[in-house]
């Protein structure tokens, strides 16, 4: 995007009267025509002049006449005249007037004899501003010392000649901006300008003193005594220290100012040692080596070297010395190199200390300018090579790992630039190392950097700051160098593109490999002159893993590397694509590919589509593509099943590299062919994709369109303008069926998805081609008809909010005559509508009202209308009047004046009404919909310049009123202490007889009672004193028809106005221009007052203090916020300040608090955080945070834990601080300002616990979990210990240092306490939130082993914590134990836990201590696999550890809970086929644990109903996973094949069902491997086939049978199976009878059931194919279809849905497309009927399972495009069919299957006209009932597209019947059928006419949903009619 720069602003030169005439007087003149005279006259001219323009060719020409003057001119008083207005003119002006430029270059052009008298005319003005100005005059003045210095010789002599006086006045000002930020604390707009000035001032007084360096320096030495001088320079450098140690300035000032010290100490010292002596003191902030400064110097330097300065001053300094002394070439001295040394020391010190990530961005800035320092001075000394200086900078030096330390610390720092700045860091250490180790420059012969890229590569790769780190090793030393480390680098990276979080770093480090690869591998091909070959190589490398990912991977593991990695790819080796596609069309099936996966179809598509968008794909205009791919693959790929695929081959059509390419008629029909099957997509990723692209290919059709029309303008041969007319015409054909199928799918009933679908594109169409009527353009307007535009209108009374929108905005892009507002009576209508649906009592209804309302405010006659319904009404209302000729602006804003004050009216008398009777106002009227329609009216305004300013200030003034009116009406219920509780939620109308009673016992009478005890409602009768509410209350609207009042009526009525009075009062004070006076200075008119704006905050503050609704105080939050931000922006000094004012008050109200305050304390603390955090967040990021930091340093001292709070009351405020700390930590605004305070956060969340008091701990609770999101992100997944939300240990306390000791001393304190010992169990209050921490940290490789903030202290606590009597506890000590542990140290302190196990059975053991050192064991073993993925080092003791230790696991150990865990160990360690120990180690140790299981109690006929205790069940499932490892998962390993069958029976026999439930769980996952590879289990013999059958027919245990169950189906897909039951054979008949009568009875267990009935339907397709057919058989038959049918419906469960499309698509090729018809006629219908439901059911997944049958249908029954490819769902329902009628021909069943699809048709509706108005009247009495309508359960579903696809197909197959074969006389039932039939459609169609009748008015608005429900049943009636005629008719 190109920037337009902003032009700086003329204005005309201002003088004041006295000077002006005393100018002109002084340059009047009488005629002549000499030089002087002529540039009198010119300058005399200009100052008359007003416009600014013409005074600037005035200057310029005076500066021409100027430059001509010679010396011998007689007028010298005049000239001095004129250069005199010259110099006062320049003085005088603003500093980015090009007028000012002018006069500088006019003075500068004057002629060299003239120069020193203009340098004296411009000193003399100049230093008369300087004399003595007032403080508002310093910026100007500073601007005007700036402009002299830029490019302005003479302003340059001016200011050398007035040196002492300049930087006198700059002290001066200096000293004032000190003075002035004392008071300026909360006016952030007044701060920042002063900031902005001291910057400024700042910067110009380093620009003078830089150029006047010479000056400074003879002055100072000729002086042999004091001079005024180095007075002078003493007072600014003294407020340039002030600056810098006043923490209330901002960061770039003090910056600036570090280096504006370090310049002027170089410009008094020079540049020898002694300046780098100088500033080596200040910055260890020692006096040492000031001696040789002079005194004067010395004495302010001192005052810089105190113990108490701020840390950042070093920091300050550092940037000085770099930036402003000079590093490059030979350094002067050993003290300079002293100098270069310590700064990164200083900085890396600094490092630790400082808190405020802006710091730690300045110090990562600092260090890399450091570094490129470093570099320069390397550079310039490389024939000296001082010895100290090179030795420090090379790698592997102390200062080296230091910083590779911080670097490793800060690579994943929140702030990008911290990351950028380390990774430049990094790459120039590697610079410095290079230039330091010059002996070598082979990589591989260099060992540390060989090391640093191995340590590099072992990190974890959801570490985002080695991509970077081994992005400049590859940058540096090639790819070869990192490829010979780790040669499976590219299939590990591209392994990560599916996380969206690394796959931006990961193809970053790709494309820098690939590439430096290729030219690698390219040079050293062209040096051996062997060109062949290296490309192959290179495609081997890169090329084909890409495309095995593409192929077989899942959708969601390669989503970015189309967006990422791929077009880089092809930039790098645009010759690639060619190998990629014929490598995809060479791979088999290549349609299809793993389930899940995009197959080699999508691969093809992704990599042409990355190709086509790089330009790479040659066009299309001679051919699709160069003929790259066939165009029945695109077809193909366009409809296909996955999301991906269908937007990878649409991106191919629609994205070109060219947006004038022109789109072929091929293209056009591929769009044609796309769009109808995919409008209704549920993925909002996909709808977004598909607009985009649809954006794309639009904007290439607006553009070539336009190039073709040049073409034509230009073109003279017949047959090009021929080809260019009909592309053109081709364009208008293709947009017009766009735009006629889109208007199409506008349909009532049409599902959300498509209307937002269809309702963007044509957003789109209207965007860049206008929907217009003239000659010009593609006349699309003449596409819309009058019903187009209906439809797009009724789109807004849908219920979401986004059709809504769009639809409003796309009716001002429709031709007016087609929407048809001119009618007045239409518009009428349509405000009626608005004006009925803003009394709504359903809370959406009142939004439509909204959006219908804006539609109208242009219109000029809705005055009249809006009268006329006022009339209607009996309002005395009068809308202003229009002027005949009024423009649209000034209609607009009379039209909203006049609707706001319609509305506000009417709202006043609800209010009224309301005032008097709250249960009729909630029930009849409620206030929200008015006051949400003037929001909506407001928002759409541009208030800025409205006209009739009066009007709108009493409007304005009314609003306000009626807005704290309707609050103190509905108040009582939001803030009481529980409003959901006290108001009955049943719709009992006896309970509404009470609501009044109830309303008035909850006026606000609560105090705070959080904390003592629980108010009770008064409970008396009441029937004397409250006059009973009636239920029944009259209604203008029904014709005195009754209401039914509800609690959720009241309830919703009353936070629904609270939630529209804060969203309208934020607007009101947002958007309305501010009418305020500051000092004595001028009026700002506006419309709201600052008393007006006061009044609205304080009304906020009440609203959040003291509402206990949640949705009451957060939405009042939301209006609090839009005036805090408008507080801020404001002019007025009065409001800058109140935020400051609220927040202090607020503080000092909850230090006070106590039960009996008025704050609001609920558990947490209601609205009150809500208050300080929309007071803190609107304080500018960019200022000193002032507010924000006095705010958290109360609030943590409060939530600090105290000895004087132990009482429920005392502890009051520090409830309140734990809460509001909470917030402000989740408060994203406040970014990282918040960060700092941290540390102090954590240590009062994890002190709270220690509270006794409940309140206490719970805030503590919830302030601990928030500050764990803070610290470590967003849980990015369900795993609650994933390594993406860790840190390394050196991070995290570099990043929050002061918890290193609070969390080290914690847990020593808590580990003290678990010792058991005693046989106590001591708890200790915190121990769980420690071990929670530290369990998230982990040490990184990269640590130094002399790290100052290591984790080895912590280790001997976790370990400790193992001994602890609490169970949870051992486990979280084990698994905080882990990270803390390197993978490469696992072994060692494996073995040293192992060795403090007891080697033998010894009294007084203690188990707690086995058992927390075992889990201790288990769980670094089992990361050690997870993570090293290789075995343990030789000779590591384990093994020999683990046999001296087996009697844990026999019964000589008495404990089972550390049995099964020694179990678990061994189990670890045995199991996995490649083990961790060497192979005689782990055969041993199996050998023992198969002896250990033989005795045990699962093996031995010895019961294990034995009663072992607590832990008895763990150890059994222990147990079984060693019986599993060896029998079922590796047998072969264990060596013990003879066993493997009985293990099996004892599992499949013991008596637990959990033992059962593991072990089929085992056999399971095992058999579903050996299918997936295909291979024979020996294990599965006979005698185990028969177990699994026999305990199919007895288990009792659902689960457990459900296990079974999916076992046998597993084994009977294989082949058929064998059933026994012990030793007696079971036939089929029996299995299906037995498996159909458990499936209708497990219908309470949905896996029981899924799996019974899944096996069942094996057995049932296995039978229809076997010859055997009996009567028990069919029976069973028609009973199965039943329960799947009965799986198909909308509510069941999607696990039973999932399963039903499954069992249908498996019998698709066998039941469902038969040609002998095995189920009958009747039964196969329906089941395809089932098919079709679950085609249209609303989970996605189900929909893409069930359409997998198309892939099952026998290739000739389908058309060529569909058949054996996987389809989206509309297109296999569309197919589905169309294959049925096809199947009903087949069948020769035409008529009986036209009358069954035709009761489809006609629905399942009963159709008794009594049963319908009954359920007509019950639906209408449940609209009143229910405010929130639950709608259709299926929001996908489109029931018109159904009846209209089965309408068409059967006309077709009657059609086709009726062509093909001979009319045969109908059969006498379906003759009956018939007539049944058409009686049914007949008495439908009448039904819903007669209601559709009967609706009130634009029933589309008023009744949406029974509007459509009666619309659909008429057109399913119609169409139903219109098929029994055709198929009756002869």
């Amino acid at each position: 995007m190109v920037v337009k720069k902003k032009t700086a602003r003329v204005e005309a030169v201002v003088l004041d009267e006295e000077n002006l005439h005393q100018l002109l007087a002084s340059l009047s003149v009488d005629g002549g025509e000499d030089g002087v005279r002529k540039v009198a006259q010119t300058l005399r001219s200009c100052l008359e002049l007003t416009d600014p323009v013409q005074q600037i060719q005035l200057v310029k020409k005076a500066g021409s006449q100027l430059e001509t003057l010679t010396e011998n001119q007689p007028e010298g008083a005049l000239l001095d005249s004129c250069l005199n207005t010259l110099a006062l003119v320049y003085t005088s002006l603003q500093a980015k007037n090009p007028l000012r430029r002018a006069i500088g270059s006019a003075l500068g052009s004057v002629p060299e004899w003239l120069q020193e008298r203009t340098v004296v005319h411009l000193s003399v003005c100049l230093a008369g501003c300087l004399s003595s100005p007032a403080s508002e005059q310093y910026p100007h003045i500073v601007d005007t010392i700036t402009a002299c210095m830029d490019g302005f010789p003479l302003g340059e002599r001016c200011i050398a000649k007035l040196l002492s006086e300049v930087l006198q006045f700059l002290h001066k000002g200096l000293s004032e901006y000190l003075r002035q930020n004392s008071g300026l604390a909360g006016r952030h707009i007044a701060q920042a300008q002063l900031m902005h000035s001291c910057l400024t001032a700042v910067k110009t007084s380093m620009l003078v003193i830089q150029r006047s360096q010479e000056a400074i320096s003879t002055t100072l030495q000729a002086a042999q005594c004091h001079c005024n001088l180095e007075d002078i320079l003493g007072s600014l450098l003294g407020c340039y220290i002030n600056i810098v140690t006043d923490e209330e300035f901002i960061q770039a000032v003090q910056s600036t100012t570090g280096m504006a010290i370090v310049l002027l100490i170089r410009s008094v010292m020079g540049s020898g040692d002694d300046v780098a002596s100088v500033v080596c003191s200040l910055l260890q902030n020692s006096g040492q080596g000031l001696e040789s400064a002079p005194q004067w110097l010395k004495q302010r330097c001192e005052l810089l070297c105190t113990s108490g300065r701020p840390p950042g001053v070093s920091l300050y300094l550092c940037h000085g010395a770099l930036a402003m002394l000079s590093w490059k070439g030979t350094l002067p001295g050993p003290k300079w190199e002293n100098l270069l040394l310590l700064v990164p020391k200083t900085l890396l010190d600094l490092d630790v200390s400082i808190k405020e990530s802006t710091t730690a961005m300045v110090v990562a800035r600092v260090l890399t300018l450091w570094s490129v320092a470093a570099l320069d001075c390397l550079q310039g000394a490389m024939q000296l090579r001082p010895p100290s200086l090179w030795q420090s900078l090379s790698g592997g030096s102390d200062l080296q790992r230091q910083l590779l330390e911080h670097i490793y610390s800060h690579w994943e720092h929140p702030l990008d630039g911290v990351r950028h700045q380390t990774r430049s860091l990094f790459r120039n250490l590697l610079l410095l190392h290079q230039l330091t180790s010059t002996s070598t420059s082979d990589s591989t012969e260099d060992c540390y950097i060989t090391e640093l890229t191995q340590s590099l590569l072992q990190l974890e790769w959801h570490m985002k700051g080695k991509y970077g780190a081994l992005g400049c090793l590859v940058e540096l030393y090639g790819a070869e160098h990192l490829l010979e480390i780790q040669p499976a680098l590219p299939l590990c990276l591209l392994g990560l593109m599916g996380d969206q979080t690394l796959a931006p770093y990961a193809s970053d480090l790709m494309e820098r490999l690939f590439v430096s690869h290729k030219a690698q591998l390219s040079a050293e091909a062209s040096a051996a002159e062997n060109s062949d070959g290296w490309m192959e190589r290179w495609h081997h490398m890169w090329v084909t893993p890409l495309l095995q990912v593409l192929c077989c991977a899942r959708l969601d593991q390669t989503t970015y590397i189309l967006d990422y990695f791929l077009p880089k790819l092809l930039r790098c080796s645009p010759s690639s694509l060619a190998h990629m596609v014929q490598a995809l069309q060479d791979t088999p099936s290549c349609s299809k590919g793993p389930s899940g996966s995009r197959g080699a179809l999508g691969a093809l598509m992704t990599c042409l589509r990355a190709a086509r968008a790089q330009g790479v794909v040659p066009t299309s205009e001679g051919g699709l593509w160069g003929g790259l791919v066939p165009l029945r693959l695109l077809q193909q790929a366009l409809v296909h099943k996955h999301d991906q695929v269908r937007m990878d081959a649409l991106g191919l059509v629609c994205e070109s590299h060219r947006s004038t390419e022109v789109l072929t008629s091929q293209e056009m029909d591929l769009i044609r062919h796309f769009l109808p099957p995919n409008l209704n997509s549920q993925s909002p990723g996909v709808r977004q994709q598909s607009v985009s692209l649809m954006k794309k290919l639009l904007c290439r059709v607006k553009d070539s369109a336009q190039l073709l029309q040049k073409r034509l303008s230009q073109e003279r041969e017949p047959e090009l303008i021929e080809q260019n007319q009909l592309k053109l015409h081709l364009y208008k054909e293709f947009l017009r069926w766009l735009c006629v199928m889109l208007f199409e799918g506008l349909l009532p009933g049409a599902s959300f998805s498509k209307c937002l679908m269809s309702l963007h594109l044509l957003g789109l169409v209207g965007q860049l081609f206008t929907f217009s009527t003239g000659p010009d353009g593609f006349a699309l307007g003449e596409a819309v008809t009058c019903t187009h535009a209906q439809n797009v209108l009724y789109c807004i009374s849908s219920n979401f909010l986004e059709v809504k929108q769009l639809a409003s905005t796309l009716l001002w892009k429709l031709p007016p005559s087609a929407v048809g507002l001119q009618e007045p009576e239409r518009m009428l209508g349509i405000l009626q509508a608005a004006l009925d649906l803003s009394t709504s009592t359903k809370p959406f209804d009142s939004v439509t009202a909204a959006h219908l309302l804006n539609l109208l405010l242009h219109h000029p006659d809705l005055g009249p209308a809006l009268l006329h319904c006022a009339q209607e009404q009996g309002l005395n209302f009068q809308p202003p009047s229009l002027m005949p000729q009024t423009s649209e602006v000034l209609t607009l804003e009379l039209n909203s004046l006049a609707v706001i004050q319609f509305l506000l009216h009417c709202l006043q008398l609800e209010v009224l009404k309301a005032e008097s009777c709250l249960l009729e106002a909630a029930a009849s009227r409620p206030l929200y919909g008015r006051a949400h329609c003037i929001t909506a009216i407001l928002q759409h305004l541009n208030t800025g310049s409205l006209c009739h300013t009066e009007q709108w200030k009493r409007l304005v003034s009314e609003l306000i009123a009626v807005c704290y009116r309707m609050s103190d009406v509905v108040s009582p219920v939001v803030q009481s202490s529980s409003p959901e509780g006290l108001i009955p939620m049943d719709a009992d109308t006896d309970t509404s007889a009470g609501l009044q009673r109830i309303l008035q016992e909850i006026q606000p009478r609560d105090t705070n009672d959080f904390f003592t005890s629980a108010r009770q409602l008064d409970t008396h009768n009441g029937e004397d004193q409250t006059q009973t509410q009636t239920t029944q209350m009259s209604s203008p609207a029904t014709g005195g028809e009754g209401y039914r009042v509800t609690a959720q009526m009241v309830l919703v009525c009353c936070w629904r106005s609270m939630k529209e009075v804060a969203m309208l009062l934020g607007q009101l004070c947002q958007s309305l221009p501010l009418h305020y006076t500051n000092d004595d200075t001028h009026m700002h008119p506006g419309l709201i007052t600052e008393e007006q704006v006061e009044g609205v905050g304080l009304y906020f503050r009440q609203q959040l203090l003291q509402s206990r609704h949640r949705g009451a105080f957060e939405l009042a939050y939301v209006g609090f916020v839009r005036l805090t931000d408008m507080l801020c922006r404001s002019g007025s000094q009065a409001l800058q300040q109140l935020p400051s004012r609220w927040l202090s008050e607020v503080l000092e109200e909850v230090k006070s608090s106590d039960p009996s305050s008025k704050l609001c304390a609920t558990r947490r603390s209601a609205g009150i955080p809500f208050y300080i955090q929309a007071l803190l967040s609107s304080e500018p990021k960019s200022s000193s945070c002032s507010l924000l930091k006095m705010t958290m340093r109360e609030l943590i001292t409060l939530a600090m834990p105290s000895s004087d709070r132990t009482t429920d009351s005392s502890t009051v405020p520090q409830v309140h601080a734990l809460n509001i700390l909470r917030a402000l930590y989740r408060d994203t605004r406040l970014g990282e300002n918040i960060i700092p305070f941290v540390s102090d956060g954590m240590q009062a969340a994890v002190l709270g616990f220690t509270s006794p008091v409940w309140a206490v701990r719970n805030s503590s609770t919830l302030l601990f979990s928030t500050l764990i999101t803070r610290i470590f992100g967003v849980k990015k997944g369900k795993d609650e210990h994933s390594k993406k939300n860790r840190m390394t240990g050196r991070e995290f306390f570099t990043r929050f240092p002061a918890l290193y000791p609070f969390l080290l001393s914690q847990l020593e304190e808590a580990a003290a306490t678990v010792e058991s010992d005693s046989g106590q169990v001591k708890l200790h209050p915190s121990l769980f939130l420690l071990l929670l921490v530290l369990s998230r940290l982990y040490p990184s490789p990269m640590d130094g082993s002399a790290s100052p903030l290591g984790l080895a202290p912590f280790m001997p606590f976790i370990i400790r914590c193992g001994r602890s009597a609490v169970y949870r506890t051992r486990e979280m000590a084990a698994r905080a134990l882990v990270p803390f542990v390197l993978v490469t140290q696992v072994p060692s302190t494996v073995h040293s836990l192992l060795l403090e196990l007891p080697p033998e059975p010894r009294p007084k053991i203690q188990h707690n201590h086995i058992h927390g050192t075992l889990l201790q064991v288990l769980f670094l073993l089992r990361s050690y696999q997870t993570d090293s993925h290789r075995p343990l080092p030789a000779g590591n003791g384990i093994g020999k550890a683990l046999l001296q230790r087996m009697w844990l696991a026999s019964r000589q150990n008495s404990c089972v809970v550390t049995r099964g865990v020694f179990l678990d160990v061994l189990v670890c360690l045995c199991g996995p086929k490649i083990s961790l120990l060497d192979d005689s180690e782990v055969s041993e140790l199996r050998q023992e644990s198969l002896s250990v299981l033989m005795v045990s109690n699962l093996v031995t006929s010895i019961t294990p109903s034995d009663n072992l205790g607590p832990g008895s069940t763990q150890y059994s499932l222990s147990l079984v996973r060693v019986a599993l490892s060896a029998s079922v998962e590796i047998p072969e390993h264990w060596g013990a094949p003879h066993l493997t069958t009985q293990l099996l029976q004892c599992l499949l026999q013991c008596p637990q069902y959990e033992v059962r439930e593991l072990s089929l769980e085992g056999v399971l996952r095992r058999l579903m491997e050996a299918e997936e590879q295909m291979t024979r289990l020996a294990w599965l013999d006979e005698t185990t086939l028969s177990n699994l059958t026999c305990l199919a027919l007895h288990e009792t245990h659902a689960q457990c049978l459900a296990k079974v169950l999916q076992v046998l189906s597993v084994l009977s897909h294989s082949g058929e199976l064998h059933w026994r039951d012990g030793v007696q054979d079971i036939s089929q008949e029996e299995v299906m009878l037995y498996l159909l009568s458990l499936a209708q009875k497990s219908t309470h267990s949905v896996e029981l059931h899924c799996a019974a009935l899944t096996l069942l339907s094996q057995l049932v397709v296995q039978s229809v194919n076997s010859d055997a057919k009996n009567a028990s058989v069919t029976a069973c038959l028609s009973q199965w279809r039943a329960l799947v049918c009965a799986c198909c419906s909308e509510e069941q469960p999607l696990e039973m849905k999932l399963m039903a499309a499954k069992v249908l698509v498996d019998s698709t090729d066998k039941l469902l497309t038969s040609s002998e018809l095995p189920l009958g006629l009747s039964s196969t219908v329906s089941l395809w009927r089932n098919l079709f439901t679950l085609l249209q059911d609303e989970d996605q997944d189900v929909r893409d399972s069930a359409s997998d049958f198309i892939s099952n249908v026998p290739a000739y029954l389908l058309s060529t495009d569909v058949a054996g490819v996987s389809v989206c769902p509309p297109v296999a329902l569309d197919a589905g069919v169309g294959l049925l009628c096809r199947l009903l021909e087949l069948w020769k069943q035409v008529p009986a299957g036209v009358l069954a699809l035709t009761e489809w048709l006609l629905g399942e509706e009963d159709s008794s006209s009594e049963e319908e108005a009954g359920s007509d009247e019950a639906s209408s009495l449940d609209e009143e009932d229910f405010l929130f309508e639950k709608g259709d359960l299926n929001l996908w579903a489109e029931a018109f597209q159904w009846v209209k696809l089965l309408h068409t197909n059967l006309s077709a197959l009657i059609q086709d019947y009726k062509q093909t074969q001979d009319p045969r006389p109908a059969k006498l039932d379906q003759v009956q059928q018939v007539h049944s039939l058409s009686a049914q459609a007949q008495a439908k169609a009448l039904s819903s006419k007669e209601a559709l009748d009967s609706l009130p008015g634009l029933p589309q608005f008023s009744c949406t949903a029974e509007h459509a429900r009666l619309v659909l049943r008429h057109q399913r009636a119609t169409l139903a009619l219109d098929v029994l005629e055709r198929l009756t008719k002869d």
